[in-house]
Formats: structure tokens, C-alpha cells, sequence
């Protein structure tokens, strides 16, 4: 059947749904699970970064700015993911709202996403245990390996195992946090906030000015990426038009206050943002200063918990998101067939994995050890970020879009921000474009993921346009429409 897109779609064969079910379990503690696990390591590594870009007063900055874009993300996914409760999540919106070009493009940036970022959560968590266990830096590929072949390996045995493992460490991972948190207030100083001496002409709140807080934007993005996994397990909620919008409401909300409290009091305790502007492991750093570094060590392996915990769960969110682009031909279909027992997306998990890890070793070697943990962390963390924000960019559009286009299909749950909301998300990842690219540091990486992207656009105008399958949510789009 042809499309007057410029795409060509061809009847399932027999059997073809059967070779690609999923199986429903999770309720709304699963999904607030999912979602803040997904994220709770970028409170343990990765957004003191941002120090090193604006100092303590511009992360604060672009903190407050991420968290005004991740809302109006966060309550535009609330309204349309029970409306279209399918796998593809991301895809699914673009595709109703866009067609079948605007549903590619979207999905292609979610999977970069997707795919980089447990490469760069390995990376600091690997970080973390040679830190803790004294293993030199040219063993942390190793531990790269083994995080992947086992959390993987969770993943493929089984959703309730994958949702179950989430509950628990996603709550051990809080406690932690909330262990440090209480601990720093008594070792807390405004002084270690503020000891970045400032350029010339700037404040200590302010060390590099207004454009150092905007040069902060994708760093503070690490507090929050992922949190829009949750739609991507639609087709595996018993009730996704009450539980997507609950949990991914109660998830950014419980993001939030980790946010803010993490970036005060983890830079409030010494060394402070000076000391921790090109730290792997700022959280340890803390640790180290409360307790000591015997104790900080024990309390670090407790820490990694964290990382584990984000780790585990963008896994189970890239498995699902190649297996809904392939289950609808947007993607080679052989990379959506399901295991026959255990029904969950073994080939693409694996594939995904196979594939974040050769991006992280290349970054590696290419990168060089000698250049540092924080360099090497901060390029896997920006080449992330880069797919992220073309992915919100195009799904704030897609809200606007499906409010105007289709502003009759049922709507379990309604954006109390709206258009506005969206709009804001939009403008804000646009800008955030733009500061990745003007910053030299992380500028190749970023170039590097913009020529995969270029290269999947290539792949579907030759190929995969042509090879598209009636799947739930090409079905949904076309009759949405035509007004079916």
C-alpha cells in the first residue's frame, strides 16, 4: 500500500504480532519506578559538569531554565501518551502528528538518546568502582563490560523481573541520597558554592556570567534525562490512561526536589564546586569530606546503587523503543522479534547494547585516557543530550500540532500547561542546541552523533520508507487522519 508521504506499507504477515508481543504488568509504583530510576544517577554524576561551564550561580541558572522545559515536556507527555498508549512513545506522537517522516525523525533522536545514555551511566559508574576499589583507570572498560552484559541480561529474562529490580534500586538509591543529604547540612558553606574565582568583570555567584549559565543548560539537562521513557511502556501497563499520566507527573515532581537538593548541598560540602567541576564522582567527593575515606569508600559502593539503578532502566527503555521503530518497519524488523517465552525485545536489547558500548569504547580510545574521566564523561554526556533535545524539540511541535490537528481524539488526561507549555519546552531545547554547538570542549562528539543522524535519515529515504508495516501505531495515525 502506498502512502502519499512518499512510503510504502505492507500487510503483517501471519503470525507476525505473535512473534512481537509484549506482556502487561506494571501499575503506577512500577512506572514512578521506571521513571525516576531512569534519571536518579545524573544526581550521583555527570551535572557538576556544569560548574566547570558557569560556576555554582549559572547551573543554578540553567537549572531552574531545565526544569521549566522538562515541565512543559513532562505534562504534554501526561496528556498524549494515554491518549495514543502505544510502545513507540516519542514515534507514536510524531507519527500522528507528522506523519510517517516526522515519526522517523523523532524516533531516530529518542534512539540516539536511548542508546547513549547507559553508555555514558556505565562510564560514571565504572568511574565509581575504580574509585572505590583502587583499580586503575585502563580496567574501567571492563567494568563497562560486565554492567552490560548483566543488566542486559536482567532485562532480557523478564518485565516483571526488569520492573521489579527497578522498584528496589530505585529506592535504595533515594536512600542514599537522602543519607547524604542529611548528612551535609552540618559540613554545608556558602563559601564552597562560591569558590570558582569569577573571570574578569563577573561575580562569584555568576564566575563566567549569563553566557556560562546558558553554557550550563546541558549539563543541568542530566538532573532530569529520561524521565520521558514512561510512554514506552504503554503497551506494558494494565491501566496506561490513569497510571502514564500519574506516574510521570509524581516522577518529574520527586525529580525535582533531588534536583535542587543535590546541587546545593553536594556543592556545599567541600571541596566544593572548585573541587567538584571535573569530578566522576561527585557524590564520593562528599562522602569522602562527612565520613572520611574508609567510611566514604563503603558509603560510595552504596552510591553506585544509583547508577545501577539508571543503568538498569534506559536499558529496558532502548530495548522497547528499537523494538516499537522495527516492529513497524521503520527499523530492520528482525530487531523487534520478542523471545517466545519470556516476551520481552531480546534482539533489540541486545543490539542496542551492543551498539552504546562501541560508542563508548571508541570515545574511550579516541578520547584518550590522559584526557581524563571528566572529559571523556562529558562528550558521552553531551552526544546524549544532543539526541535528546532534537527529541523534545519534535515532540513539544508534535503536541502543538495533534492540539490543532486532532483535537477531537479522547484525552484521558489533559496538559493544564497546554500549548504555552509546550512551547516553552521547545524554545528551550533549541537553545540548548545551540550552546552545545558553540562549545568547543564536547564539539566533536556532538558532530559525530549529528552524522549518525544524517546517516538513519539516508538509511529510511532509500530503505526504510519503503519497507513500513501496519503496526498499532501507524494504524492509529492513519485513521486519526482520515478521521476514523
Amino acid at each position: 500500500m502506498a502512502d502519499s508521504r512518499g512510503v510504502s506499507y505492507a500487510q503483517a504477515s501471519e503470525g507476525y504480532f505473535e512473534k512481537r508481543g509484549l506482556k502487561r504488568y506494571a501499575r503506577f509504583w512500577s512506572l514512578w519506578a521506571l521513571g525516576v530510576g531512569a534519571v536518579i544517577s545524573g544526581d550521583f554524576s555527570g551535572w557538576n559538569l556544569g560548574l566547570a561551564s558557569g560556576g555554582f550561580g549559572g547551573l543554578f541558572v540553567a537549572t531552574l531554565i531545565i526544569t521549566v522545559m522538562y515541565l512543559g515536556l513532562i505534562f504534554s507527555l501526561a496528556e498524549m501518551s494515554p491518549a495514543m498508549p502505544h510502545t513507540g512513545g516519542a514515534y507514536s506522537f510524531a507519527r500522528s502528528a507528522m506523519g510517517p517522516w516526522g515519526g522517523f525523525v523523532t524516533g531516530l533522536a529518542e534512539n540516539m538518546e536511548y542508546v547513549l545514555t547507559p553508555a555514558v551511566i556505565v562510564f560514571f559508574m565504572s568511574s565509581y568502582l575504580g574509585a572505590i576499589f583502587g583499580t586503575p583507570a585502563s580496567m574501567q572498560p571492563l567494568w563497562c563490560i560486565g554492567a552490560y552484559t548483566v543488566f542486559v541480561g536482567l532485562n532480557v529474562a523478564g518485565v516483571e523481573l526488569s520492573f521489579r529490580v527497578s522498584v528496589v534500586v530505585t529506592l535504595a538509591a533515594l536512600g542514599v541520597l537522602l543519607l547524604f543529604w542529611i548528612s551535609a547540612i552540618p559540613n554545608f558553606s556558602i563559601a564552597n558554592l562560591t569558590n570558582i574565582p569569577p573571570t574578569q568583570g563577573n561575580s562569584v555567584w555568576l564566575p563566567f556570567g549569563w553566557a556560562g549559565a546558558l553554557a550550563a543548560l546541558p549539563f543541568a539537562v542530566w538532573f532530569y534525562l529520561a524521565i520521558e521513557e514512561l510512554p514506552l511502556a504503554a503497551e506494558e501497563v494494565h491501566e496506561p490512561q490513569t497510571h502514564l499520566p500519574q506516574g510521570l507527573i509524581f516522577g518529574i515532581l520527586t525529580l525535582i526536589v533531588c534536583a535542587f537538593l543535590t546541587l546545593f548541598l553536594n556543592t556545599g560540602v567541600a571541596p566544593g564546586a572548585a573541587g567538584l567541576k571535573e569530578s566522576a564522582e561527585p557524590l564520593l567527593d562528599g562522602f569522602r569530606t562527612i565520613y572520611g575515606e574508609e567510611i566514604g569508600k563503603i558509603l560510595a559502593v552504596f552510591a553506585v546503587l544509583g547508577l545501577v539503578a539508571s543503568f538498569h532502566t534506559i536499558t529496558f527503555a532502548y530495548g522497547r523503543q528499537i523494538y516499537s521503530l522495527s516492529r513497524a518497519g521503520y527499523l530492520p524488523t528482525a530487531l523487534s522479534v520478542t523471545h517466545g517465552v519470556r516476551k520481552t525485545p531480546h534482539v533489540a536489547l541486545v543490539s542496542g547494547g551492543l551498539l552504546g558500548l562501541a560508542v563508548l569504547l571508541v570515545t574511550w580510545y579516541a578520547a584518550g585516557a590522559e584526557k581524563g574521566g571528566a572529559f571523556i564523561g562529558g562528550t558521552l554526556l553531551n552526544m546524549a543530550v544532543f539526541g535528546a533535545m532534537i527529541s523534545y524539540l519534535l515532540q513539544a511541535l508534535s503536541f502543538i500540532l495533534l492540539r490543532i490537528k486532532l483535537p477531537n481524539i479522547p484525552r484521558p488526561y489533559v496538559s493544564p500547561l497546554g500549548i504555552p507549555g509546550a512551547a516553552a519546552t521547545l524554545v528551550i531545547a533549541a537553545v540548548t542546541l545551540c550552546f552545545q554547538l558553540s562549545d568547543a570542549a564536547y564539539r566533536e562528539g556532538v558532530i559525530g552523533v549529528a552524522v549518525w543522524y544524517g546517516l538513519g535519515i539516508v538509511y529510511f529515504a532509500a530503505i526504510g520508507r519503503h519497507r513500513l508495516i501496519l503496526s498499532p501505531e501507524e494504524e492509529f495515525a492513519i485513521r486519526a487522519r482520515r478521521g476514523g
